[in-house]
């Protein structure tokens, strides 16, 4: 996919991104869809330990926008003058709108996950396994939660995180799986992920084969393992790669007030995941 080039002047409004350890993904999707769009913004990512500098930054510049990764997402939350429902239920953040200094806090994976289940017709009376007990499963917990699952059974190795996690929702904690149940799987753990682990599945192949859907947030690679196994067995499927070019283009419209089309956000995630 060929990058399209769009203008940088005195009048371009600046986004930008804040982690530990920041990645190009954001960066080439949002560029990208405002140089398709005409939009004279720009994003550039940034990395920092500093996040209260960071942020009086964004307020001082008139940053129009901040995305906050990793280790900064809950440590922000003091620095913002208002916090969205999407951030204040699950005490993170991943988004911040700079209104003429006044700075508003939302988490777009909340939103993602939330629009992403609700699309996928998934059945939430059924019950459901969430691997994980990190940042991402603590969004997919409180979603599930929002929407009225209550058969919901934590699976970590962390027991202290997992039960901690299970019990802010009156969930269920285990450390291994038992008999499969039918259940709808989410796996909200790197394994699947390009590197030592990828070849692995995050559940049992007993348990994929009767799932009814199967929800894998590990993005990169966009198929899994995980994700091969369940359409092999015809389960309805989601993969991380939806979830993180949903969150973005919720990020996006948060920007710019422009919403982009289908079509133009699957090839901003396309091109925003080209090596």
């Amino acid at each position: 996919m060929n990058r399209i080039a769009h203008r940088i002047d005195v009048d371009t409004t600046v986004c930008i991104s804040v982690a530990a350890r920041p990645t190009s993904i954001g960066t080439r999707f949002h560029n990208y869809l405002y140089a398709e769009l005409g939009l004279n913004f720009l994003y550039k990512s940034f990395r920092t330990t500093d996040i209260v500098g960071a942020i009086a930054g964004v307020r001082a510049l008139g940053i129009r926008g901040c995305s906050v990764s990793m280790p900064h997402k809950e440590s922000v939350i003091p620095l913002v003058d208002a916090l969205e429902p999407s951030a204040a239920a699950i005490g993170s953040v991943n988004t911040i709108v700079n209104d003429d200094g006044v700075l508003t806090a939302s988490n777009t994976d909340y939103l993602a996950l939330d629009e992403l289940i609700g699309e996928r017709g998934i059945d939430l009376a059924r019950p459901v396994i969430l691997h994980g007990s990190g940042g991402m499963a603590k969004a997919i917990a409180a979603v599930l939660h929002a929407r009225g699952a209550t058969d919901v059974t934590v699976l970590s190795r962390n027991t202290v995180t997992g039960t901690a996690l299970a019990d802010q929702y009156g969930f269920t904690a285990a450390s291994e799986l038992l008999a499969p149940t039918g259940a709808t799987l989410i796996n909200a753990t790197p394994i699947g992920m390009r590197g030592p682990q990828a070849n692995d599945l995050s559940f049992p192949l007993e348990h994929i084969q009767v799932a009814p859907a199967v929800m894998d947030v590990v993005a990169f690679p966009a198929e899994t393992p995980l994700l091969s196994a369940a359409r092999e067995a015809g389960a309805t499927v989601v993969g991380g790669d939806a979830v993180i070019a949903l969150q973005a283009a919720r990020q996006f419209v948060a920007y710019t007030g422009v919403t982009p089309t289908s079509d133009q956000i699957a090839r901003a995630s396309r091109y925003s995941r080209e090596v």
